[in-house]
């Protein structure tokens, strides 16, 4: 059983794939060609935001969305410790301060409730991160951003695809940022990814950003970095969109049917709650159970694959630990020793699906005995 299924979606799209690809080989034009241009604009549609800008990577996108803001050190940036590295990382690459504020406990996402004692004089943006596929609470977060004068970016890596209040993931604040890694809702063949604004000169900042800060050929007016997607990764994502509502719809699916099955079996694991105005797109099926570790050697030893995602806070990592209070955000830590993934993409069949939940009960029943 695959935790991710790649090869069974490959077969399902191969002419596709190697058509686009090979039409890449043809024209030989590896950097910037027209697949870039044309997956740009198919994704504005899809998502509704006006501009699309694709970029090299998810981690990318955050990085050049921080620097189009114009951050400056000292300046802050609240977001959540429940994350991947990348989202503090960018923030303090970008010069700035990660501030962290506690999630939810039943969806993991950042807690928009939180988050306006946690502004200060020095704020200037709010990255929230729409954790394994559910969008957090945007309206909330933008009307506090407004409020307060504030840049929001949706740390989109693990949503694209998302349905937020009748609307898309990435098209719900300043700045959208979304992932291409392979393993994702929507995924390339190596790295890749996009950023998403309606603003005319944060889009144009982003551009410049993306092609070394410039404004024309060799005309350097910004500062910027080596960001391009190459074309032939644009070239594999076109040719996924051929099927991406499908699949999305199948995720959505398997989703309800994970959850439903996991109820029925009894079995002692929380499940993640899915808010009535939105849905998850379950770039990980992610539940939480206690004495994980075993869960997990059990779950091996009957052929299923698991990871964690992710198994300890940022602020107890040793890269930004530097003046956080360790005992802060303990939603975040428990949840750190409670999250377990399970195998998840479109192409999961039913079979693997009632073999991992009953696999799952039958790690579970010691606990409960």
């Amino acid at each position: 059983m695959q935790f991710t299924d790649l090869k069974a979606q490959y077969a399902a799209l191969k002419s596709s794939i190697d058509a686009r690809i090979q039409r890449v080989l043809d024209h030989g034009q590896y950097i910037m060609g027209p697949e870039v241009a044309e997956m740009e604009q198919a994704l504005s549609r899809y998502t509704g935001a006006k501009y699309c800008i694709a970029v090299a990577s998810g981690t990318e996108a955050l990085l050049i969305a921080l620097m189009a803001l114009g951050l400056k050190p000292g300046d802050e940036v609240i977001t959540t410790p429940f994350t991947f590295a990348a989202t503090a990382e960018m923030i303090v690459l970008a010069g700035a301060t990660p501030v962290y504020v506690d999630i939810e406990p039943d969806t993991c996402n950042i807690d928009a409730s939180l988050i306006a004692a946690a502004i200060t004089p020095r704020t200037r943006a709010i990255m929230p991160v729409s954790l394994y596929g559910q969008v957090a609470d945007m309206a909330a977060i933008n009307a506090l951003a407004a409020q307060h004068g504030l840049a929001v970016i949706e740390d989109a890596a693990q949503s694209f695809g998302a349905g937020y209040q009748g609307r898309k993931s990435c098209n719900l604040s300043t700045l959208g940022c979304t992932s291409f890694f392979p393993s994702k809702p929507l995924g390339c063949y190596g790295d890749g990814g996009a950023m998403f604004t309606n603003d005319d000169a944060l889009a144009q900042a982003c551009r410049e950003i993306r092609v070394h800060g410039q404004s024309g050929r060799y005309q350097h007016t910004r500062l910027g970095v080596g960001g391009r997607m190459d074309t032939l990764q644009c070239a594999v994502v076109l040719a996924k969109l051929e099927r991406f509502e499908w699949e999305i719809q199948r995720r959505l699916a398997l989703g309800e049917r994970y959850s439903r099955l996991i109820r029925d079996s009894g079995a002692p694991v929380q499940l993640l709650a899915v808010r009535p105005d939105r849905d998850c797109v379950w770039a990980q099926y992610t539940v939480m159970v206690d004495d994980r570790a075993r869960v997990q050697q059990a779950l091996q030893a009957a052929g299923v694959p698991t990871a964690v995602h992710y198994p300890k806070p940022l602020h107890h990592q040793p890269a930004y630990a530097a003046g956080q209070n360790a005992g802060s955000c303990p939603h975040s830590i428990r949840a750190a020793q409670r999250v377990l993934s399970l195998p998840m993409s479109a192409d999961l069949s039913e079979a693997d699906q009632d073999r991992v939940v009953a696999a799952l009960a039958a790690a579970l029943v010691p606990a409960t005995a």
